[in-house]
C-alpha cells in the first residue's frame, strides 16, 4: 500500500479503501496501560469486624409496647389514652427495667411533625434506646 503524493501523475488516481488501523492500535495501548495504572488504585478495603453469627436460639421477649399518636396529637399506650406527663413516667418505668421492650412508635400520616419529635425527644430523655417505627406498605 503506497500513499500518494501532491502531483496527479504519481498517484495513479484511485483511491485507498482500506481503514488506517495503526491510530486505533495506539489508542488501544494507551487505555490500555492507563487502565493498568488506575486500576488497583480504585480497589477501596474497608477495615470493618463483622458480628459474629451464632445459632444459639433467643429467649423469648417480652411484647413490645405500641405507643401511637392520632391525627390530633393524642398519645396512645397500648391503646389506652394517656397524656404528655403519663408517657413520660412510662418510658422512665421502662427505660429503668432490667430487660428494656421495644417501643414501636406509630403515627398518623396527618400528625404534625411536632408531636412525633416531642414523644421521641422524651423516649431519648427517659433512655429508652430500643425504639422501632411501623408504618404501612405502600400498595401497587
Amino acid at each position: 500500500m503506497a500513499f500518494g503524493g501532491f502531483d496527479k501523475q504519481g498517484a495513479g488516481g484511485h483511491t485507498v479503501s482500506e481503514i488506517n488501523m495503526i491510530p486505533l492500535i495506539d489508542v488501544m495501548l494507551v487505555l490500555l496501560v492507563i487502565f493498568m495504572i488506575t486500576a488497583p488504585m480504585m480497589t477501596h478495603a474497608v477495615k470493618i469486624d463483622l458480628p459474629k453469627a451464632s445459632s444459639i436460639p433467643q429467649r423469648p421477649e417480652q411484647p413490645p409496647i405500641a405507643l401511637s399518636i392520632d391525627a390530633d396529637g393524642g398519645i396512645f399506650w397500648n391503646r389506652d389514652a394517656i397524656d404528655r406527663d403519663e408517657s413520660r413516667r412510662r418510658l422512665t418505668e421502662i427505660a429503668q427495667s432490667p430487660e428494656q421492650p421495644e417501643l414501636h412508635v406509630r403515627a398518623d400520616q396527618n400528625v404534625p411533625y411536632r408531636f412525633v419529635a416531642e414523644t421521641l425527644a422524651d423516649a431519648a430523655k427517659a433512655g429508652v434506646t430500643r425504639i422501632g417505627f411501623v408504618s404501612e406498605p405502600e400498595k401497587p
